[in-house]
């Protein structure tokens, strides 16, 4: 089994699909890497040989921001948006979308579960 970045990657999995496990790696940077690290993208992982993991890891630690680091970059910089109090901090501070998306009959993922508020009164005659 072959341990990259702290994640325990499917043996079974062809080495492009099996690098999408780690955080912060997609298909193409996948791709990337298994091209520079002279590995074939089609050879699954239990067939890599010391060497190939040993160039993988060296690919990904010295080029690529992953996992703990990645995560904790996407927080400073989000920290940093609701500091300056600009409209996507705001955003975030308030638990709404982001990137312009529609509230009033959509985005139930981004504000949580409805909280039902009371209808209003008839007025009496």
């Amino acid at each position: 089994m072959a341990r990259i970045a702290g994640i325990d990657l499917p043996k079974n999995k062809r080495g492009f699909i099996g690098l999408t496990y780690i955080y912060g790696i997609g298909s193409s940077t996948a791709d990337y890497i298994l091209e520079k690290a002279n590995v074939d993208r089609m050879k699954k992982v239990h067939e890599w040989n010391d060497d190939e993991q040993t160039a993988i890891r060296n690919v990904i630690s010295n080029e690529i921001k992953v996992e703990g680091a990645l995560r904790s970059e996407i927080q400073l910089n989000i920290k940093r948006l609701m500091d300056i109090g600009s409209y996507r901090g705001i955003r975030h501070r308030k638990g709404l979308p982001v990137n312009g998306q529609s509230t009033k009959r959509n985005s139930r993922t981004r504000k949580g579960k409805r909280k039902t508020v009371a209808g209003k009164k008839k007025a009496t005659k």
